[in-house]
């Protein structure tokens, strides 16, 4: 049946996959949603004297949404408590005290219902937190083995709305929450149905505050989902399970997606530059944000690949933020590396990206967009050159990083449309150590 990343679920049949599908929550998209977030959580079933918690941070309570947020709940009648002590790239400590505040402030039962606000970080910890408590014990007991005791998840919990500030992580709509472990300088996720909210609330005027550099990095992200998701395996290359719950997260690449990642790639491409000079045009930041919900339905359904494979390791030893992170590792890994799995793809993608194509050979025009997108980060004039503006990483240093890269991310890698050895992703990480010369 091919490379062994094809098994992509246990007690498999030998027989190709056929079956494709989709899960999303409820979407509620435009201007001030935000004032239709009561009318949502009614619609799932949330009582009028209903107690609910707020997940967010310092920073979005000392501007303001957490406040707005809050406000309106309260004038619709719901009792908010607001938890404002997420971290960025939250570990599992972090997620740990957020369940604490629950239980202290609820007990076992929790709320009736949670508000994820903020970026991927508020939103993952706001998952996490929903799924332990209707679930019990503690985060690791959910992350896979070796680093947790791998159980699963079976009980979705109390309704979970998420409400993103950014355009970019995709954690809205995503069924995982990624969490570092520091002692073992990695990351792990929680990945399950039961981890996916019940709706999101997406709202352009909630990302009019997020400055120039944060909204490049998140863009870059979208991107990186989009981008993954159209060049990934298509979902009849895996092998189909017999039993249909087996069915990974990441299925692979279908005809919606694609359709989805097509989308995503203009609208990001096209507005970027405008809402990261320009943070105050709400049209552009309007359709950055719809760009990235259709490129984490594309790449969080397709599957995210190496480039988020290489990532993680990346931020959880260096601290980096992840959007920038993905943006300076795509050229090495999915564009060049990737592009020998299937040449036209890549392409056509190059054209997405506006590359006069003509007269080009695949590979030609695969080295051509790999260019362009360097140019795009270039004009955003926020973005590191590459891993070493990034974080003083060295050539020292990337044996470490490619070796944590197989290592530890066997689920992301086994979605790449190519293999993949240590070897392998030690050059790929040595190509990215610089992107571009100042």
């Amino acid at each position: 049946m091919g490379y062994e990343r094809s098994v992509s679920a246990g007690n498999s049949g030998l027989s190709p996959e056929t079956v494709w599908s989709i899960k999303m929550p409820e979407l509620r998209f435009g201007r001030d949603a935000t004032d239709e977030l009561a009318f949502q959580l009614r619609d799932l079933g949330v009582g009028d004297d209903a107690h609910g918690l707020v997940v967010t941070d310092e920073n979005l309570v000392d501007i303001g949404h957490a406040g707005r947020v809050r406000a309106h709940l309260e004038d619709a009648g719901f009792a908010v408590d607001v938890y404002d002590e997420s971290e960025r790239e939250p570990s599992v400590e972090a997620v740990e005290d957020c369940i604490s505040f629950v239980r202290d402030e609820t007990g076992e039962a929790g709320y009736d219902f949670y508000v994820g606000l903020g970026g991927g970080s508020c939103m993952d910890t706001a998952k996490a937190t929903r799924a332990v408590i209707a679930n019990g014990g503690g985060p690791l007991d959910y992350v896979a083995e070796p680093t947790g005791e791998g159980n699963s998840l079976t009980q979705s919990g109390e309704p979970l709305v998420l409400m993103p500030t950014t355009a970019g992580t995709g954690a809205e709509i995503s069924p995982v929450a990624i969490l570092s472990v520091p002692e073992k300088q990695i990351k792990e996720g929680i990945s399950s149905g039961h981890l996916r909210a019940d709706a999101a609330v997406l709202d352009p005027t909630l990302t009019t505050t997020l400055p120039p550099d944060l909204t490049a990095k998140t863009a870059m992200d979208a991107l990186g989902h989009a981008i993954e998701g159209y060049t990934t395996h298509e979902y009849d290359s895996l092998l189909r399970p017999e039993d249909p719950s087996e069915r990974p997260v990441y299925a692979g690449r279908t005809p919606l997606t694609e359709m989805f990642s097509e989308k995503a790639i203009d609208l990001l491409s096209s507005n970027v530059r405008a809402a990261v000079h320009n943070g105050d045009d709400l049209e552009a930041r309007e359709r950055m944000l719809q760009g990235a919900l259709f490129g984490a339905i594309a790449g969080l359904t397709a599957g995210a690949s190496l480039c988020h494979a290489m990532a993680y390791p990346v931020g959880n030893k260096y601290h980096t933020k992840h959007g920038e992170t993905i943006a300076v590792l795509t050229p090495a890994s999915t564009i060049d590396y990737n592009s020998a799995s299937d040449p036209a793809r890549f392409a056509k993608l190059a054209e997405m990206f506006d590359v006069d194509t003509a007269g080009m050979t695949n590979r030609e025009a695969a080295d051509a967009l790999k260019e362009q997108y360097i140019q795009l980060q270039r004009d955003l004039n926020v973005l590191p050159s590459g891993l070493t503006e990034l974080a003083d990483i060295t050539a020292d240093d990337v044996d470490w990083l490619a070796k944590q890269t197989v290592e530890t991310q066997d689920r992301l890698l086994r979605c790449n449309p190519r293999p993949v050895t240590e070897s392998d992703v030690r050059e790929i990480f040595l190509d990215a150590l610089r992107n571009w010369e100042e």
